[in-house]
């Protein structure tokens, strides 16, 4: 846990800087400038690229088939990549899963998003719900995992749940949700995960994040990064 315990404190200490600093600056370096349309081009993935690197976002955050493109493109560049694993609905068995994050990270994808078994969690089944974590994170070393919950979907103690297998099974971030399901993030989903997480993780904000101020409010309530379709329009400020 050591990786995902320094990862954190990089990125929370940077978004302290709003005090003194420029906060839609630092806004966009927590940013995964995401895309993760079925019907997304090749021009598209040049464009979130292209903007990802103009607007100094964290990282693109795409499917699997354009992770060779993006790296292409941001090989010499600081913004990273980022792929999914399980997606949308986290209901693929654990060797997929584990197939699907090996040949991301050998295509050089630097972090993994995976869905968690969402209907195991509800019935109960925790056990196979860490060990399918566990599964992904190790095939994904050296790159981070983040753990979507899908929080919608959940009732309190099961987001409360999730979040301390994705912690036990060794995940460095929780993430709230898909963008494809009933709900995205909130910011009392947020204050819940750091509660349960404390600074042992990192923690994603995603879904339905379209302004800069719903963007200040999940880093003030405990996100330190944020998964957005629409980084451009927050960090031009044309958002409220």
């Amino acid at each position: 846990m050591a990786k995902a315990q320094e990862t954190y404190v990089i990125v929370k200490e940077a978004s302290y800087l709003r005090e003194n600093g420029d906060y839609v600056k630092d806004i966009a370096g927590l940013i995964e400038h995401t895309l993760l349309r079925p019907e997304a081009t090749t021009a598209h993935i040049e464009k979130i690229c292209r903007e990802a690197v103009e607007y100094g976002f964290y990282a693109v955050c795409i499917n699997p088939y354009y992770v060779p493109l993006a790296v292409s493109i941001l090989q010499k560049t600081r913004v990273k990549v980022c792929t999914v694993v399980g997606f949308p609905l986290g209901a693929t068995t654990t060797c997929v899963k584990v197939t699907e994050a090996r040949e991301a990270v050998a295509a050089g994808a630097q972090e993994i998003d995976m869905v968690i078994n969402i209907g195991a969690l509800k019935s109960g089944d925790f056990k196979t719900v860490q060990k399918d974590i566990e599964a992904v994170v190790k095939a994904a070393e050296p790159a981070l995992t983040k753990v979507i919950i899908e929080t919608a979907l959940l009732d309190e103690e099961e987001k409360k749940e999730a979040c301390l297998l994705a912690l036990r099974a060794g995940a460095h971030f929780v993430k709230t949700s898909t963008g494809f399901g009933p709900g995205g993030a909130t910011v009392e989903d947020v204050v819940l995960m750091r509660k349960v997480v404390g600074s042992a993780m990192g923690i994603k904000a995603a879904g339905g994040i379209r302004e800069l101020n719903t963007a200040r409010a999940m880093v003030a309530a405990g996100a330190n990064r944020i998964g957005t379709s629409n980084g451009v329009a927050i960090v031009s400020k044309k958002g409220g």
